[in-house]
C-alpha cells in the first residue's frame, strides 16, 4: 500500500540522509576508499536479497548513492523505508 505524503514525511524525519526524490527515496554514503564502499554495497546485497526489495545502486569511487521504491505498487511503500532503515544502520 503507497504511503501518504505526511507518512513519508514523517518517516523521513527518522532517516537521515535519506531524502525524497520523485517517487522514491536516495541516500548517499560516503567511504574512505573504494573498497569499503564496495564492502558496503555487499552488505546492501545481503539486506536486499533478504528483504526481496531490490535498491538501484550507483557507486562512484567513495559514494554510493542508494534509490529504493516499490515499483510493482508505483511508489513508497513501508519497505522502503524498512529496508532504508536497515541500510543506514549498516552503513
Amino acid at each position: 500500500m503507497l504511503l501518504t505524503t505526511s507518512e513519508i514525511e514523517e518517516s523521513l524525519k527518522t532517516l537521515p540522509p535519506w531524502k525524497l526524490e520523485g517517487q522514491a527515496i536516495a541516500a548517499t554514503f560516503a567511504f574512505r576508499t573504494f573498497a569499503e564502499a564496495i564492502a558496503f554495497v555487499n552488505r546492501v546485497a545481503t539486506l536486499a536479497e533478504e528483504a526481496n526489495h531490490h535498491p538501484d545502486i550507483d557507486i562512484r569511487w567513495n559514494k554510493v548513492h542508494l534509490t529504493l521504491s516499490t515499483h510493482s505498487a508505483g511508489g513508497l511503500t513501508a519497505l522502503d523505508f524498512q529496508l532504508a532503515g536497515q541500510l543506514s544502520s549498516g552503513s
